[in-house]
Protein backbone atom coordinates (compact mmCIF):
# COMPACT_ATOMS: atom_id res chain seq x y z
CA UNK A 1 0.00 0.00 0.00
CA UNK A 2 2.96 2.44 1.17
CA UNK A 3 4.63 1.24 -1.79
CA UNK A 4 2.65 2.17 -4.37
CA UNK A 5 1.01 5.16 -2.76
CA UNK A 6 5.23 6.75 -2.42
CA UNK A 7 5.96 5.80 -5.61
CA UNK A 8 2.99 7.51 -7.43
CA UNK A 9 4.10 10.40 -5.52
CA UNK A 10 7.34 10.24 -6.31
CA UNK A 11 7.52 13.23 -8.04
CA UNK A 12 6.03 15.54 -5.72
CA UNK A 13 8.04 14.10 -2.77
CA UNK A 14 11.51 14.38 -2.75
CA UNK A 15 13.13 10.92 -1.43
CA UNK A 16 10.05 9.18 -1.90
CA UNK A 17 12.17 6.84 -4.25
CA UNK A 18 13.69 5.05 -1.59
CA UNK A 19 10.45 2.75 -1.65
CA UNK A 20 11.94 1.07 -4.63
CA UNK A 21 13.82 -0.54 -2.03
CA UNK A 22 13.30 -3.98 -1.03
CA UNK A 23 16.16 -3.59 1.69
CA UNK A 24 14.60 -0.02 3.01
CA UNK A 25 10.74 -1.37 2.81
CA UNK A 26 11.96 -4.61 4.69
CA UNK A 27 13.20 -2.53 7.67
CA UNK A 28 9.73 -0.53 7.40
CA UNK A 29 7.79 -3.80 7.74
CA UNK A 30 10.19 -5.02 10.17
CA UNK A 31 9.79 -2.30 12.73
CA UNK A 32 5.63 -1.97 11.96
CA UNK A 33 5.19 -5.48 12.70
CA UNK A 34 6.81 -4.95 15.85
CA UNK A 35 5.01 -1.68 17.19
CA UNK A 36 1.91 -3.39 16.00
CA UNK A 37 2.41 -5.97 18.45
CA UNK A 38 3.86 -3.80 21.73
CA UNK A 39 0.75 -1.50 21.42
CA UNK A 40 -2.33 -4.14 20.34
CA UNK A 41 -0.32 -7.24 22.62
CA UNK A 42 -1.47 -5.62 26.34
CA UNK A 43 -5.32 -5.37 24.80
CA UNK A 44 -5.55 -8.68 23.12
CA UNK A 45 -3.85 -10.55 26.46
CA UNK A 46 -6.09 -8.67 28.98
CA UNK A 47 -9.21 -9.72 26.27
CA UNK A 48 -8.14 -13.89 25.54
CA UNK A 49 -7.58 -13.99 29.38
CA UNK A 50 -11.04 -12.62 30.07
CA UNK A 51 -12.75 -14.79 27.13
CA UNK A 52 -11.13 -17.80 28.36
CA UNK A 53 -11.11 -18.20 31.63
CA UNK A 54 -8.80 -21.09 32.82
CA UNK A 55 -6.28 -20.66 29.60
CA UNK A 56 -5.01 -23.11 27.58
CA UNK A 57 -5.47 -26.84 28.57
CA UNK A 58 -2.60 -28.28 30.28
CA UNK A 59 -1.88 -31.78 28.90
CA UNK A 60 -2.08 -34.29 31.79
CA UNK A 61 0.65 -36.80 30.68
CA UNK A 62 3.45 -33.99 30.21
CA UNK A 63 5.98 -32.19 32.88
CA UNK A 64 3.93 -32.11 36.02
CA UNK A 65 5.44 -28.36 37.02
CA UNK A 66 3.68 -27.33 33.54
CA UNK A 67 0.61 -28.09 35.61
CA UNK A 68 1.55 -25.69 38.61
CA UNK A 69 3.37 -23.58 36.47
CA UNK A 70 1.56 -22.49 33.32
CA UNK A 71 -1.75 -23.70 34.50
CA UNK A 72 -4.45 -20.43 33.63
CA UNK A 73 -2.23 -18.89 30.69
CA UNK A 74 -4.13 -17.70 27.94
CA UNK A 75 -3.40 -18.83 24.31
CA UNK A 76 -4.20 -17.83 20.71
CA UNK A 77 -1.27 -15.60 21.05
CA UNK A 78 -0.82 -16.39 17.23
CA UNK A 79 -3.36 -13.68 16.45
CA UNK A 80 -1.26 -11.19 17.29
CA UNK A 81 1.74 -12.26 15.73
CA UNK A 82 -0.69 -12.91 12.48
CA UNK A 83 -2.33 -9.76 12.54
CA UNK A 84 0.93 -8.00 12.63
CA UNK A 85 2.49 -9.84 10.03
CA UNK A 86 -0.67 -8.85 7.69
CA UNK A 87 -0.89 -5.65 8.14
CA UNK A 88 2.52 -4.69 7.81
CA UNK A 89 2.98 -7.10 4.70
CA UNK A 90 0.20 -5.16 3.09
CA UNK A 91 1.64 -1.99 4.26
CA UNK A 92 5.13 -2.57 2.66
CA UNK A 93 5.02 -5.01 0.11
CA UNK A 94 4.51 -4.90 -3.45
CA UNK A 95 0.95 -5.64 -3.70
CA UNK A 96 1.05 -6.85 -7.36
CA UNK A 97 3.90 -9.66 -6.52
CA UNK A 98 1.70 -12.70 -6.59
CA UNK A 99 4.32 -14.66 -4.71
CA UNK A 100 3.03 -12.32 -1.66
CA UNK A 101 -0.26 -13.41 -1.90
CA UNK A 102 0.40 -16.68 -1.99
CA UNK A 103 2.36 -17.37 1.16
CA UNK A 104 -0.16 -14.96 2.82
CA UNK A 105 -2.70 -17.88 1.72
CA UNK A 106 -1.15 -20.09 3.83
CA UNK A 107 -0.20 -17.98 6.94
CA UNK A 108 -3.55 -17.03 7.30
CA UNK A 109 -4.97 -20.54 6.09
CA UNK A 110 -2.72 -22.51 8.60
CA UNK A 111 -3.53 -19.89 11.06
CA UNK A 112 -7.48 -20.53 10.41
CA UNK A 113 -6.88 -23.90 11.14
CA UNK A 114 -5.11 -23.66 14.35
CA UNK A 115 -7.36 -21.09 15.37
CA UNK A 116 -9.73 -23.25 15.46
CA UNK A 117 -8.32 -25.95 17.18
CA UNK A 118 -7.02 -23.79 19.94
CA UNK A 119 -10.98 -22.22 20.10
CA UNK A 120 -12.35 -25.96 20.71
CA UNK A 121 -8.98 -26.81 23.03
CA UNK A 122 -10.22 -23.81 25.47
CA UNK A 123 -13.69 -24.13 25.12
CA UNK A 124 -13.61 -27.95 25.53
CA UNK A 125 -11.27 -27.48 28.72
CA UNK A 126 -9.05 -30.32 26.23
CA UNK A 127 -5.37 -30.24 24.89
CA UNK A 128 -7.25 -32.51 21.91
CA UNK A 129 -8.54 -30.32 19.38
CA UNK A 130 -10.60 -31.70 16.53
CA UNK A 131 -9.71 -35.02 14.87
CA UNK A 132 -6.09 -35.27 13.32
CA UNK A 133 -6.97 -36.39 10.17
CA UNK A 134 -9.60 -33.73 9.04
CA UNK A 135 -6.98 -30.96 10.06
CA UNK A 136 -4.19 -32.93 7.94
CA UNK A 137 -5.98 -32.77 5.11
CA UNK A 138 -7.22 -28.99 5.38
CA UNK A 139 -3.91 -28.33 5.50
CA UNK A 140 -2.79 -30.53 2.87
CA UNK A 141 -5.48 -28.60 1.17
CA UNK A 142 -4.35 -25.12 1.58
CA UNK A 143 -0.96 -26.20 1.03
CA UNK A 144 -1.83 -27.85 -2.55
CA UNK A 145 -3.85 -24.44 -3.72
CA UNK A 146 -0.67 -22.00 -2.97
CA UNK A 147 1.65 -24.68 -4.70
CA UNK A 148 -0.74 -24.67 -7.76
CA UNK A 149 -0.35 -20.60 -7.62
CA UNK A 150 3.22 -20.68 -7.15
CA UNK A 151 3.72 -22.99 -9.89
CA UNK A 152 2.06 -20.93 -11.91
CA UNK A 153 3.98 -17.84 -11.10
CA UNK A 154 6.99 -19.37 -11.72
CA UNK A 155 9.20 -20.21 -14.80
CA UNK A 156 8.34 -23.65 -16.60
CA UNK A 157 12.03 -24.83 -16.00
CA UNK A 158 11.19 -24.05 -12.14
CA UNK A 159 8.06 -24.69 -11.04
CA UNK A 160 7.94 -28.15 -10.89
CA UNK A 161 11.49 -29.04 -10.10
CA UNK A 162 14.04 -29.79 -7.01
CA UNK A 163 17.31 -28.00 -6.48
CA UNK A 164 19.87 -29.03 -4.20
CA UNK A 165 22.22 -27.32 -2.62
CA UNK A 166 26.21 -27.42 -3.17
CA UNK A 167 25.56 -28.55 -6.58
CA UNK A 168 24.92 -25.32 -9.16
CA UNK A 169 22.92 -26.72 -12.32
CA UNK A 170 21.39 -30.09 -10.80
CA UNK A 171 17.70 -29.77 -11.28
CA UNK A 172 15.35 -32.63 -10.64
CA UNK A 173 12.25 -32.37 -12.78
CA UNK A 174 9.72 -33.92 -10.92
CA UNK A 175 6.83 -33.09 -12.86
CA UNK A 176 3.85 -33.42 -10.95
CA UNK A 177 5.46 -35.52 -8.01
CA UNK A 178 6.43 -31.83 -7.02
CA UNK A 179 2.99 -31.27 -5.68
CA UNK A 180 2.22 -33.53 -3.02
CA UNK A 181 6.46 -32.96 -2.24
CA UNK A 182 5.81 -28.87 -1.49
CA UNK A 183 2.44 -30.53 0.28
CA UNK A 184 4.70 -32.25 2.86
CA UNK A 185 7.04 -29.76 2.91
CA UNK A 186 4.43 -27.05 3.75
CA UNK A 187 2.26 -29.23 6.23
CA UNK A 188 5.61 -30.90 7.20
CA UNK A 189 7.00 -27.45 8.60
CA UNK A 190 3.75 -26.13 10.14
CA UNK A 191 3.17 -29.12 12.09
CA UNK A 192 7.07 -29.23 13.72
CA UNK A 193 7.18 -25.54 14.48
CA UNK A 194 3.79 -26.79 16.69
CA UNK A 195 5.09 -29.74 18.29
CA UNK A 196 7.93 -27.28 18.99
CA UNK A 197 6.15 -24.63 20.91
CA UNK A 198 5.75 -26.46 24.53
CA UNK A 199 7.90 -24.17 26.78
CA UNK A 200 7.91 -20.18 26.99
CA UNK A 201 9.46 -18.38 24.30
CA UNK A 202 11.18 -21.61 22.52
CA UNK A 203 9.70 -21.85 19.23
CA UNK A 204 9.33 -17.93 18.58
CA UNK A 205 13.14 -17.10 18.53
CA UNK A 206 14.15 -20.56 16.12
CA UNK A 207 10.88 -19.14 14.25
CA UNK A 208 12.65 -15.64 14.08
CA UNK A 209 16.00 -17.05 12.82
CA UNK A 210 14.68 -18.94 10.29
CA UNK A 211 12.57 -16.28 8.76
CA UNK A 212 15.53 -14.08 9.17
CA UNK A 213 17.83 -16.82 7.17
CA UNK A 214 15.22 -16.90 4.51
CA UNK A 215 15.11 -12.99 4.25
CA UNK A 216 18.45 -13.11 2.89
CA UNK A 217 17.87 -16.04 0.77
CA UNK A 218 14.55 -14.75 -0.90
CA UNK A 219 16.75 -11.09 -1.34
CA UNK A 220 19.62 -12.94 -3.05
CA UNK A 221 17.49 -15.19 -5.42
CA UNK A 222 15.15 -12.65 -6.29
CA UNK A 223 17.86 -10.83 -7.52
CA UNK A 224 19.45 -11.65 -10.86
CA UNK A 225 22.50 -10.06 -10.38
CA UNK A 226 23.40 -11.78 -6.74
CA UNK A 227 21.87 -15.47 -7.87
CA UNK A 228 24.44 -15.25 -11.12
CA UNK A 229 27.15 -14.65 -8.87
CA UNK A 230 26.15 -17.20 -6.02
CA UNK A 231 25.36 -19.67 -8.83
CA UNK A 232 21.72 -19.84 -7.74
CA UNK A 233 18.71 -20.82 -9.38
CA UNK A 234 17.28 -17.25 -10.25
CA UNK A 235 13.61 -16.97 -9.30
CA UNK A 236 11.92 -13.40 -10.34
CA UNK A 237 10.04 -11.78 -7.97
CA UNK A 238 10.45 -13.99 -4.97
CA UNK A 239 12.70 -10.68 -3.68
CA UNK A 240 9.90 -9.32 -2.41
CA UNK A 241 9.06 -12.13 0.04
CA UNK A 242 12.07 -10.65 2.58
CA UNK A 243 9.41 -8.02 2.99
CA UNK A 244 7.34 -10.72 4.69
CA UNK A 245 10.25 -11.94 6.26
CA UNK A 246 11.04 -8.88 8.20
CA UNK A 247 7.38 -8.73 9.33
CA UNK A 248 7.62 -12.01 10.60
CA UNK A 249 10.71 -11.01 12.42
CA UNK A 250 9.26 -7.64 13.62
CA UNK A 251 6.24 -9.55 14.87
CA UNK A 252 8.24 -12.33 16.55
CA UNK A 253 9.99 -9.90 18.80
CA UNK A 254 6.73 -7.96 19.60
CA UNK A 255 5.60 -11.50 20.88
CA UNK A 256 8.41 -12.75 22.61
CA UNK A 257 8.04 -9.59 25.24
CA UNK A 258 4.81 -11.23 26.20
CA UNK A 259 6.12 -14.60 26.11
CA UNK A 260 9.39 -14.59 27.58
CA UNK A 261 9.69 -16.90 30.54
CA UNK A 262 7.30 -16.78 32.99
CA UNK A 263 4.76 -16.49 29.58
CA UNK A 264 1.87 -13.80 29.63
CA UNK A 265 0.57 -15.57 26.66
CA UNK A 266 0.78 -18.82 24.30
CA UNK A 267 0.99 -18.47 20.41
CA UNK A 268 -1.05 -21.96 20.58
CA UNK A 269 -1.63 -23.34 17.00
CA UNK A 270 -2.71 -20.45 16.01
CA UNK A 271 0.89 -18.93 15.90
CA UNK A 272 3.02 -22.33 15.64
CA UNK A 273 1.23 -23.97 12.69
CA UNK A 274 0.79 -20.77 10.56
CA UNK A 275 4.09 -19.44 10.82
CA UNK A 276 5.95 -22.99 10.31
CA UNK A 277 3.72 -23.06 7.42
CA UNK A 278 4.59 -19.63 6.26
CA UNK A 279 8.28 -20.84 6.69
CA UNK A 280 7.71 -23.69 4.35
CA UNK A 281 5.95 -21.97 1.68
CA UNK A 282 8.79 -19.10 0.93
CA UNK A 283 10.99 -22.04 0.97
CA UNK A 284 9.31 -23.75 -1.45
CA UNK A 285 8.54 -20.34 -3.51
CA UNK A 286 12.50 -19.84 -3.59
CA UNK A 287 13.15 -23.50 -4.49
CA UNK A 288 15.30 -24.03 -1.55
CA UNK A 289 13.11 -26.86 0.44
CA UNK A 290 15.97 -28.96 1.64
CA UNK A 291 17.96 -25.83 2.56
CA UNK A 292 14.28 -25.31 5.10
CA UNK A 293 15.36 -28.82 6.89
CA UNK A 294 18.92 -27.61 8.06
CA UNK A 295 18.11 -24.18 8.74
CA UNK A 296 14.64 -25.53 10.61
CA UNK A 297 16.48 -28.37 11.81
CA UNK A 298 15.64 -27.61 15.34
CA UNK A 299 12.22 -28.23 14.13
CA UNK A 300 13.02 -31.41 12.23
CA UNK A 301 14.69 -32.48 15.62
CA UNK A 302 11.20 -32.29 17.13
CA UNK A 303 9.26 -33.81 15.03
CA UNK A 304 11.68 -36.49 14.75
CA UNK A 305 11.59 -37.35 18.40
CA UNK A 306 7.90 -37.86 18.42
CA UNK A 307 7.87 -40.03 15.05
CA UNK A 308 10.62 -41.74 16.84
CA UNK A 309 8.81 -42.30 20.34
CA UNK A 310 5.59 -43.74 18.48
CA UNK A 311 7.27 -45.63 16.09
CA UNK A 312 9.38 -47.65 19.27
CA UNK A 313 6.09 -47.54 21.03
CA UNK A 314 3.82 -49.34 18.89
CA UNK A 315 6.96 -51.96 17.82
CA UNK A 316 8.71 -52.81 21.12
CA UNK A 317 6.23 -51.39 24.19
CA UNK A 318 9.42 -49.13 25.52
CA UNK A 319 10.46 -45.40 24.48
CA UNK A 320 13.32 -43.84 23.26
CA UNK A 321 12.58 -40.93 25.55
CA UNK A 322 11.70 -39.85 28.60
CA UNK A 323 8.90 -38.09 26.76
CA UNK A 324 8.71 -36.53 23.53
CA UNK A 325 8.73 -34.11 22.01
CA UNK A 326 12.53 -33.98 22.62
CA UNK A 327 12.47 -30.93 24.83
CA UNK A 328 9.84 -32.50 27.53
CA UNK A 329 12.50 -35.59 27.77
CA UNK A 330 15.51 -32.84 28.92
CA UNK A 331 13.32 -31.46 31.19
CA UNK A 332 12.42 -34.43 32.75
CA UNK A 333 16.11 -35.39 32.84
CA UNK A 334 16.17 -32.44 35.14
CA UNK A 335 17.23 -29.42 33.05
CA UNK A 336 15.99 -26.31 34.05
CA UNK A 337 13.17 -24.79 31.45
CA UNK A 338 15.95 -21.31 30.78
CA UNK A 339 18.61 -23.93 30.10
CA UNK A 340 16.72 -26.22 27.80
CA UNK A 341 15.26 -22.58 26.00
CA UNK A 342 18.59 -20.82 25.45
CA UNK A 343 20.43 -24.10 24.30
CA UNK A 344 17.85 -24.65 21.85
CA UNK A 345 17.94 -21.27 20.47
CA UNK A 346 21.98 -21.69 20.03
CA UNK A 347 21.30 -24.92 18.15
CA UNK A 348 18.83 -23.32 15.89
CA UNK A 349 21.18 -20.28 15.51
CA UNK A 350 24.25 -23.00 13.96
CA UNK A 351 21.71 -24.15 12.00
CA UNK A 352 20.72 -21.06 10.47
CA UNK A 353 24.58 -20.14 9.71
CA UNK A 354 25.39 -23.71 7.78
CA UNK A 355 22.16 -22.70 5.66
CA UNK A 356 23.35 -20.01 4.97
CA UNK A 357 26.85 -21.34 4.11
CA UNK A 358 24.75 -23.12 1.03
CA UNK A 359 24.46 -20.40 -0.46
CA UNK A 360 28.00 -19.54 -1.23
CA UNK A 361 28.84 -23.32 -1.30
CA UNK A 362 28.74 -24.38 -4.84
Amino acid sequence: MLYHLMLSLSDQIPGADVFRFITFRTVGANLTALVFVFLFGPGLISTLRLKQGRGQPIREDGPQSHIIKKQGTPTMGGLMILSGIVVSTILWADLTNLYVWSVLFVTLGFGAIGFYDDYLNVTRSSARGFSGRVRLLIECAVAVIAIYAIARIGSPKLSLSLAFPFLKDTLWQMGLLFIPFAAFVIVGAGNAVNLTDGLDGLAIVPVMIAAASFGVIVYVVGNARYADYLLLHYVGGTGELAILCGAMVGAGLGFLWFNAPPAMIFMGDTGSLSLGGTLGAIAVAVKHEIVLAVVGGLFVLEAVSVIVQVISFKLTGKRVFKMAPLHHHFELKGWAEPTIVIRFWIIAVVLALIGLATLKLR
